[in-house]
């Protein structure tokens, strides 16, 4: 996979938590303490920006983003900017993409997404996924 398309995932996945964040607690995600009632997706948010905030590179120019966010809710402009930062942070820099990939949490696996799962249409046959199976078709 090329460093574009890693990074494009990578975003996927960060944003939604950072948005959370910044959504739940506005400007005071950037220095608010984990809260108990917060939830995951917000602690996870929280500790992406905090991360994100100590590689130094635009910290400033990336907490106005985030106050932006905060105050613009839903504003897909707003979400746009702050993903654009984050982006030029991951395409400069391939160490801290890595970084930031080990502090997301394992995704399960989605069924029927496997090494040996079957994605059919339309089918006539058999289809099997077994190991060592025999299969006949009678006709």
């Amino acid at each position: 996979m090329s460093l574009l398309a890693e990074v494009d995932t990578l975003l996927d996945q960060i944003m939604p938590a950072v948005e959370a964040a910044a959504g739940a607690y506005g400007v005071g995600v950037l220095t608010r303490a984990e809260d108990e009632a917060a939830g995951a997706t917000v602690r996870l948010g929280q500790r992406l920006l905090a991360r994100i905030l100590r590689r130094g590179t635009d910290a400033a120019s990336v907490e106005a983003t985030v106050a932006d966010l905060a105050g613009r809710g839903e504003d897909p402009d707003a979400r746009a900017a702050l993903r654009r930062q984050i982006e030029k942070a991951l395409r400069d820099d391939p160490q801290f993409a890595g970084e930031l990939s080990a502090m997301l949490p394992e995704r399960p696996a989605v069924p029927g997404t496997g090494v040996r799962s079957v994605s059919v249409t339309d089918n006539a046959g058999i289809i099997s996924t077994g190991d060592g199976a025999t299969n006949i078709l009678y006709r």
